[in-house]
């Protein structure tokens, strides 16, 4: 990775990377620490080591984007407000305990190291090799093949 940053001069690095099937985290939770918790901290220790041989306006300016999910939050009733970054953390997967074990690792090297980092929690990301029963790219395979377009549960869940 270290090579890779060093041979581009990049600057940013966008962590959109992430075992994020919440099925799978429950049926097997190893992988999603090994993606989710390990590569986060081996982009980090790689950008680390980057950006100590980077100065001035290149340095400023560069940028650590780490795409999240909004899962860290937890769970909201009907009645409840929507979350917001001063919410607490309260995973309730290995998906999202993982994700939250991220998130927390790129705030750490933000404040002991000085790393320039953002982070999101949206929900709903959507990108290449996702898997197709996950709701964008399951939405728009079912309309391309002129499937129905399933609807979950009752309507109740809410997560932002």
């Amino acid at each position: 990775m270290l090579q890779a940053l060093e041979g581009y001069e990049v600057d940013a690095v966008v962590n959109f990377a992430a075992e994020s099937h919440v099925d799978g985290s429950i049926d097997g939770p190893e992988p999603f620490v090994h993606t989710n918790v390990v590569g986060t901290l081996r982009l980090l220790e790689s950008t680390k080591s980057y950006l100590a041989e980077v100065a001035g306006d290149k340095r400023d300016s560069f940028r650590f984007l780490h795409v999240s999910t909004d899962e860290v939050y937890g769970s909201l009733k009907p009645e409840d407000p929507a979350f917001s970054e001063t919410n607490p953390y309260a995973p309730k997967s290995p998906y999202s305990a993982s994700k939250a074990s991220a998130d927390h690792l790129v705030r750490a090297y933000h404040h002991t190291f000085g790393l320039p980092v953002l982070t999101t929690n949206c929900s709903n990301n959507y990108g290449p090799y996702q898997f197709p029963e996950k709701l964008i790219p399951l939405m728009i395979l079912n309309a391309c093949e002129g499937k129905n377009l399933p609807i979950y549960g009752d309507g109740s869940n809410i997560r932002d």
